[in-house]
């Protein structure tokens, strides 16, 4: 019944594609055929695809949804011509994904799965739909690739569906790409008078997208509330999908004029149009065709590219502690390409792209330098700025830690017994963590647990340092942050940020989208605003200071890089505050947990206090930090035990549990907190409890506010403000109720303090107020609540923060079929993301995803033969296996090795370049090292065998028939020829 919902297929056929080298064919199955095929059986004769999967939570179908922006589908509803050139574009674009599946994806095979058997069949099935599930224009396809695939060697049996979600960072690239490059659907676009812009949106529809999402939103809460009331009055029951259908078009309906309830085609069309109309009274006059300029491949600026590439994987890469994999390095040089301007069919731009990661490679290190053949999708690369930053960072604390108290010799350190610190209150922990924050060690750092009071320790430490004449300064990652603790502690506070730029830092993204700071000078002029730096003028340092960071596992590395500089120079002492296991920052993780392990005093506490249940407290400890996978398992499955843990079937189900057991908890409790994974699950979760909360009549429509994202904003919402403002008083990420929306301005009380008023205007809260029943974990750190719900999907930081903010009660939702799945499914969101404070540790957690991943067999191929195979296999009926491995291998290696000598190139250049820079101007100098550089014998001969070996790659892409190589070259036993060894992968072996 389900798939038949979901499908539509009760009475009619979807398509399905089978994909083999070279070939791609489709066919019909009906809804008897699909249901056997999703089984792991064949369509028509039902025979099983090798071992039946009898898990109850096993991957029968892995789903990707094949999205564009949302001004096309508009365009589309708009111009049935455009309609009809979109789909072809989506036709490609499929056809492009199913056969990149098949070339990236993989099966296992032997003991353990260790060998990764390549692919020489995969399935997919095609669903389109018109329409998003709230009946808005939304064009969309879901292509369902079947878990039971071929391998080159004739068996079948289940993908590696660990690569299969890290190919779909590609896969969504490659989606970009059409929706931007494809040349027939920009020009279509150009005759109906369209462009794009620079977000890839339609330029003359991209105003409606928003209104009409706002509709949709709405829309998602109707349903939601129809939802609900129907699950009240069916108690114990699930709707059929009959009834899922009138309840969705009533949920589109409810707030039109007509309110209609059964809809043809034609009839919903038109509304829409009505409705875009009603948004843009001139959104159907027809364009004067444009001449869109575009670039060609050759006119790009390639460097350029490359580092967009390594920009995007490196954005990509915070939930991974900054390492990606070759992957995503393609993925990413494909969005580069798909934002640069050019146009081309999807073959001629490969090459552009193909260089362009290849450039991207000089501007990376390997973790795994000495482990060859590493499989792409393994995360072994990070960025030559991430490890500078992580190297020089540890230098600098070190210095720090090295140095020890170097205030004045009068200071000395505090006892615990001392008398300013005896009947504070504070447990051993406490008054140990408050003696090393008042201590004159340089560097201190105090790790705590949530809960484990640390604004109570620094109350204290404040306490000492005055009374010797010293001073405390707080500083926090946030506004928010700094602003919470410096009122808790009663002491002079400000942001990290602002604290760096009173002492001459700046920062900025660059042309290629990375993250650069720089320093000025007293006297120089600030590019930005045009001022003259002066030095500092609020926030002096000195010896006598102690700067406190609060909240410092979020501090990031570029922000504790220049932290420790101006520490190192000014002589103040810096300690800092926080838990790595708790939300990480929004630049890249480790700044703490590096810190721990280089500081002169390193205090952890240990006495939770928040919970009104100690064993639970004591669970949250074991929570925070997993010795091993089994203890992992073991915490999940106490957590369930104890009721901590809720399962649900599917993402929908979970949305309405939070939903749910928000209003069940707040009879119960004061407040409540809900942590979401991304962004649009919390919007989701806001707009279902608001329209509830109308309902039920607990807020009215009397006066409304537009917040950001159209989102309604009405008296009695809970808020959370996006941007600081100094003149309202009004940090980032704090959290607020809505006390009076006036004409002008929105009046709002800050949640945890009911006499703390403050004002906003209404320009303000439509560009930086949004609803936050629910927010992510970013937007709940530091906060302290009654009972807090946990979404799915969350990481381990996610897990661990949302878990740990109710006083009362703590509960996870996860989407699991049994309660054995629930358990798994807790323990590698606990896992999830853990802290790699330095590039050993990150190494280490490379060795181990590549420990997890399938290698290839080492099978040596003739290179005459691997000819032959080749020729057979263009020749042979599909099916002749050996053949087709043979050919698939013999690609796959000179494409590899091909990579490995573009970057050993690459490498050689960059070295030669620096050696220049270097001894620039300074002849004769032997006393300064050399980058080492590739002779230009070895740099010859490396060229024309990588020219020998790109018309080798043409001609198989092409299927002519390859001559035998010159193998004399391969017989040279000479190091200096081989390519980068990261890269090489089997370069030399069997060609």
């Amino acid at each position: 019944m389900a798939l038949d919902a979901y499908s539509g297929v009760s009475d009619a056929t979807v398509t399905r594609f089978t994909a083999e080298p070279g070939v791609l064919e489709r066919d019909e199955l009906g809804a008897e055929q699909l249901a056997r095929w999703v089984d792991g059986c064949d369509p028509a004769s039902g025979e099983r695809r090798g071992r039946q999967l009898d898990s109850p939570h096993a991957d029968l179908v892995l789903d990707s949804t094949v999205n564009a922006p949302k001004s096309f589908s508009i365009a589309a509803l708009i111009h049935p011509e455009l309609a009809d050139e979109f789909e072809a574009l989506q036709d490609r674009l499929r056809d492009r994904i199913i056969s990149t599946w098949q070339v990236e994806l993989n099966a296992r095979r032997g003991a353990g799965g260790r060998v990764r058997e390549r692919l020489a069949r995969v399935e997919v099935v095609e669903l389109q739909h018109r329409r998003s599930r709230a009946l808005d224009p939304h064009i969309h396809r879901h292509l369902w690739l079947g878990v039971k695939v071929r391998g080159v060697d004739g068996k079948w049996s289940n993908v590696d569906s660990r690569v299969a979600m890290r190919v779909q960072n590609l896969v969504n690239a490659e989606g970009d790409l059409a929706a931007r490059t494809d040349p027939a659907w920009v020009a279509a676009l150009a005759r109906h008078g369209y462009s794009l812009d620079q977000d890839g949106e339609i330029a003359q529809l991209a105003h409606a997208v928003r209104p009409l999402s706002r509709r949709s939103n709405q829309i998602e809460a109707n349903r939601a509330v129809q939802l609900a009331q129907w699950r009240t009055a069916h108690p114990g029951e699930e709707p059929s999908p009959d009834m899922l259908q009138r309840i969705d078009r009533y949920a589109w309906a409810a707030g039109r004029p007509d309110k209609p309830h059964n809809l043809d085609e034609d009839d919903w069309t038109q509304l829409v149009i009505d409705e875009l109309v009603r948004l843009d009274p001139h959104v159907l006059d027809r364009h004067v065709p444009v001449f869109v300029p575009h670039n060609i491949p050759e006119a790009v600026d390639r460097g350029l590219l490359a580092r967009r590439a390594v920009a995007d994987a490196d954005e990509r890469s915070k939930s991974s502690n900054g390492r990606f994999s070759i992957l995503d390095i393609r993925a990413g040089a494909t969005r580069a390409v798909a934002a640069s301007g050019v146009t081309g069919d999807r073959g001629t731009l490969q090459s552009l792209i193909d260089d362009v990661a290849w450039r991207a490679l000089a501007h990376t290190r390997d973790l795994l330098p000495d482990e060859s053949a590493k499989p792409a999708h393994v995360k072994a690369l990070v960025t030559n700025l991430f490890a500078t930053l992580k190297t020089e960072l540890g230098e600098r604390l070190t210095s720090l830690s090295v140095e020890g108290g170097s205030v004045p010799g009068d200071l000395r350190h505090w006892d615990p017994a001392h008398p300013l610190l005896q009947g504070s209150g504070l447990d051993p922990t406490q008054s140990a963590a408050a003696t090393a924050v008042a201590s004159t060690h340089r560097l201190v750092t105090v790790t705590g647990p949530a809960g484990t009071g640390k604004t109570t320790l620094l109350r204290a430490a404040r306490t000492v340092l005055e009374a010797e004449g010293r001073d405390m300064l707080i500083v926090a990652p946030t506004r928010k942050a700094a602003a919470v603790a410096s009122r808790e502690v009663r002491t002079a506070g400000t942001s990290v940020h602002a604290l760096l730029a009173d002492h001459g830092w700046r920062w900025r993204k660059d042309d290629a989208g990375a993250d650069i700071w720089w320093r000025l000078n007293p006297g120089q002029r600030d590019p930005t605003t045009g001022a003259i730096f002066r030095g500092p003028q609020h926030l002096s340092l000195d010896p006598h200071v102690r700067i406190v960071v609060d909240e410092a596992g979020m501090l990031d590395l570029h922000a504790a890089h220049a932290l420790t500089t101006l520490v190192l120079e000014t002589g103040a002492g810096i300690a800092l505050v926080g838990d790595p296991h708790q939300a990480a920052p929004v630049g890249h993780a480790g700044a703490m947990a590096l810190a721990e392990r280089r500081a002169g005093r390193s205090v952890e506490l240990s006495g939770v206090h928040r919970f009104e249940d100690p064993m639970y407290a004591a669970l949250t400890l074991c929570l925070r930090s997993p010795r091993s996978s089994e203890d992992a398992a073991n915490i999940a499955a106490e957590l369930l035990r104890t009721g901590h843990v809720r399962r649900v079937d599917d993402a929908l189900a979970a949305r309405d549990a939070l939903v749910d057991r928000y209003f069940m908890r707040q009879r119960h409790s004061r407040t409540v907190a809900i942590v979401t994974a991304t962004n649009e699950e919390a919007a989701d979760v806001n707009e279902a409890i608001q329209e509830q909360r109308l309902a039920r009549g607990e807020i009215g429509l009397e006066r409304i506010a537009v917040g950001s994202d159209e989102q309604r904003i009405l008296e009695g919402d809970v808020v959370q403000t996006r941007r600081n403002d100094r003149l309202a008083g009004i940090e980032n990420r704090a959290m607020w109720i809505v006390r009076r929306i006036g004409p002008a301005a929105l009046e709002l009380q800050r949640a945890d303090d009911a006499s703390d008023i403050r004002t906003v205007t209404r320009e303000y809260a439509a560009e930086h107020v949004h609803l936050a029943y629910a927010t992510t974990v970013h937007g709940i750190q530091g906060e302290t609540t009654d009972a807090a719900l946990v979404g799915p999907g969350v990481d381990a930081s996610g897990l661990y923060v949302g878990l740990t903010r109710g006083r009362r009660h703590n509960e996870a939702i996860v989407i699991a079929a049994t309660d054995a799945a629930a358990r798994a499914g807790v323990a590698e969101e606990m896992l999830r993301g853990l802290p790699e404070p330095d590039l050993d540790d990150a190494a280490h957690a490379a060795h181990h995803d590549l420990a997890r991943a399938a290698r290839d067999a080492d099978i040596d191929i003739d290179a005459d033969t691997a000819a032959d195979d080749h020729t057979r296999t263009l020749g042979a009926p599909r099916g002749e296996a050996a053949g087709e491995g043979s050919y698939r291998r013999l690609t796959a290696q000179v494409a590899a090795w091909i990579l490995a000598a573009r970057t050993a190139l690459l490498q050689a250049a960059v070295a030669a370049a620096a050696n220049d820079a270097l001894f620039h101007a300074r002849p004769g100098r032997d006393d300064i090292p050399r980058h080492a550089e590739l002779p230009p014998q070895s740099r010859q001969e490396l060229e024309e065998r990588l020219h020998q070996y790109e018309r080798l790659a043409a001609d198989l892409e092409h299927g002519r028939d390859v001559p035998p190589l010159d193998r004399r070259r391969d017989e040279r036993d000479d190091s200096r020829l081989a390519p980068a060894a990261p890269y090489a992968a089997s370069m030399e072996r069997g060609i």
